[in-house]
């Protein structure tokens, strides 16, 4: 399953090796070679490498902005031990996360019944209970800040702590931003969770990293390379553009 061949690998590995060519000088002609042919294969690992980071971290970032918001808020037995719990989950390991979502998803797990393991959908959740911590603990910081200098006028003004959350969100929109691409930068970046869970299928559920790490045990290092430099250009255009729609956002 994880070591069935990729077609464009060797057809491309094998055109661009030359003799006295080194792995990083191969890795750029490769990845050229990639780009300009761009087969059918290798958009369908891009695209899907994109959807699933995409996803993972919109989820993420749904539920752990108003975590990390109402954290600031609220005032509650236990906060400070689920704060401190929250900041040492930012290094949790993938593998950890990988292991026990393939618990929870195989047939004798608790979620066997919905039959998701080796899918994409698999693949988000790992991703976004990887991403969770992050933008939790990235929104938190400076909403107790916010709250400092915004909560008590808020309170004032009739608004309950509930609903003190959303413009709290509004007022520290900067730091969102920072959160979210964190967790893409997170997700895209997961190779551990999502080969257990995903079981890097062809054509279903191989993405960028997981073939990267396929070409490498393979050998193929200026393949992996060429890969590794397409991954990393399009986390870089991924970023820029939502910089790009943030900054707009916030002038208005």
């Amino acid at each position: 399953m994880a070591n069935a061949p990729v077609s464009w690998s060797r057809r491309i590995s094998g055109a661009n090796k030359r003799p006295g060519m080194s792995d990083f000088t191969a890795a750029f002609h490769t990845a050229f070679t990639l780009i300009g042919s761009f087969d059918a294969e290798l958009r369908g690992i891009v695209l899907l490498s994109l959807a699933v980071s995409l996803t993972a971290s919109a989820c993420a970032f749904a539920i752990g902005a108003p975590l990390g918001t109402a954290l600031a808020v609220f005032r509650f037995p236990g906060r400070g031990t689920l704060i401190v719990l929250v900041n040492a989950l930012l290094g949790l390991p993938p593998v950890v996360v990988g292991l026990a979502v393939y618990l929870l998803l195989s047939r004798s797990g608790p979620l066997g019944a919905f039959g998701i393991l080796f899918t994409p959908t698999a693949m988000v959740i790992a991703q976004c209970i990887l991403g969770l911590p992050i933008v939790i603990a990235l929104v938190h910081r400076p909403a107790v800040g916010h709250w400092h200098a915004y909560g008590e006028a808020l309170l004032v003004d009739g608004a309950s702590r509930l609903r003190t959350i959303w413009p709290l969100m509004n007022i520290g929109r900067d730091g969102l931003l920072t959160a979210f691409l964190a967790a893409f930068g997170r997700a895209i970046a997961e190779v551990g969770a999502i080969i257990i869970v995903g079981g890097n299928i062809r054509g279903y559920t191989r993405t960028m990293t997981t073939a990267i790490a396929l070409e490498t045990s393979k050998g193929d290092l200026s393949l992996a390379l060429a890969l590794g430099m397409i991954l990393i250009s399009l986390s870089m255009t991924v970023s820029a553009v939502s910089l790009f729609f943030g900054r707009a956002l916030m002038q208005r």
